[in-house]
């Protein structure tokens, strides 16, 4: 998995049939270089020109460029498991999501699934979301099916929240009926904040916003945006949403403002639940941000859990879920609900690449 955030790759290897969960096995977080990020930051901005896919040069360079780090991290993780590449009977390659644009008919990520079946021998399941956005589905989120099944022995409703570039929520009722749907920015904007102003790469631990202070009309601004009022499902582009409304501020209450309003969209998240969770168990990167952890808990009021309390690999879960969905898809199981993506019905998703 390699997230709208530009950081890096997270591959995880699992157990699982695709319908129980699954049983973690090992997991390897892989950087980009700064070269590396620049050019697929500079892929984004020219997928974001187009009115539909095409593979200009620029465009073909950054997918190889996918595809190779993708097949490093791969063999970089079975070689800290110590298992042998054929002895994995799939790989779920999600890609770099450069341009997603469900209202108009599609989706965008690089990566070269027939390349990465021959380079590693395992066959490999990509482009999960094209077939949901050509059904009439926002094809995100995809990883509700997953955090269903990772939740599945605990007291419901319950709602799992994946802070990574772009914010989503899964509810999951008592009876298991699946709502999913993304919040609003979560790391993205904040992480362009503090790379403009300081050229540090994200907020570590939220201490830059943790030393500033909210500007309440900043704020008020950027709410008033409507996505928010718009019913699941829906789901966002992280360019849809700039820190343009922040500047004038000084770094640490840009930061703090910023972090405020990844707050606010989850309390207005959960006001659009069919009912309550118990808990709110928080995934993805955001939640190593304490202060942003902080404002969620105060601003939503309910306690903002990281999922690692339950024994979860929070960096892990996205990966997992990949893996998860690739299984699905060799069972030919939905991936996606009408209740997730919008689709009219449940359906499968990903294109096989047979090794």
């Amino acid at each position: 998995m390699s997230g709208t955030s530009l950081d890096g790759i997270d591959a995880a290897l699992i157990e699982t049939d695709g319908e129980g969960v699954a049983r973690p096995i090992a997991f390897r977080g892989e950087a980009y270089s700064d070269v590396a990020r620049a050019e697929l930051a500079e892929a984004t901005r020219i997928a974001l020109t187009y009115d539909k896919p095409r593979l200009s040069p620029p465009m073909i360079a950054a997918t190889e460029l996918v595809t190779r780090t993708h097949t490093l991290a791969v063999a970089k993780l079975l070689r800290d498991a110590g298992v042998a590449a054929a002895d994995v009977d799939v790989i779920g390659l999600h890609g770099q999501t450069v341009a997603h644009r469900p209202d108009r008919g599609w989706t965008w990520q690089l990566g070269d699934g027939a390349a990465l079946a021959a380079a590693t021998g395992i066959t490999t399941v990509a482009d999960f979301r094209s077939a949901d956005v050509a059904a009439g589905g926002q094809g995100a989120p995809l990883l509700p099916v997953y955090h269903a099944a990772l939740v599945a022995g605990l007291e419901r409703p319950v709602a799992v929240l994946n802070l990574g570039g772009v914010g989503n929520i899964t509810f999951v009722g008592a009876d298991g009926t699946l709502v999913a749907f993304d919040t609003g920015p979560a790391n993205g904007l904040i992480d362009s904040w503090v790379e403009e102003l300081t050229g540090a790469r994200y907020d570590a631990g939220g201490a830059l916003a943790a030393g500033g202070r909210v500007d309440e009309s900043v704020l008020t601004a950027m709410l008033d945006n409507p996505f928010f009022d718009a019913p699941p499902p829906k789901s966002l582009d992280r360019s849809d949403f700039t820190i343009q409304p922040a500047r004038g501020l000084g770094a640490a209450d840009g930061a703090a403002t910023l972090t405020a309003f990844t707050a606010e969209t989850v309390a207005l998240a959960l006001r659009q639940l069919p009912e309550r969770p118990r808990r709110l168990l928080v995934v993805g990167g955001g939640r190593h941000n304490a202060t942003m952890l902080a404002m969620i808990a105060e601003r939503c009021g309910i306690a903002a859990e990281a999922g690692d309390s339950l024994g979860w690999n929070g960096d892990g879960v996205e990966a997992e879920g990949f893996a998860y969905m690739a299984v699905r898809t060799l069972k030919n199981l939905p991936i996606s609900f009408p209740g997730t993506t919008g689709v009219p019905a449940a359906m499968a998703g990903g294109v096989i690449h047979r090794a």
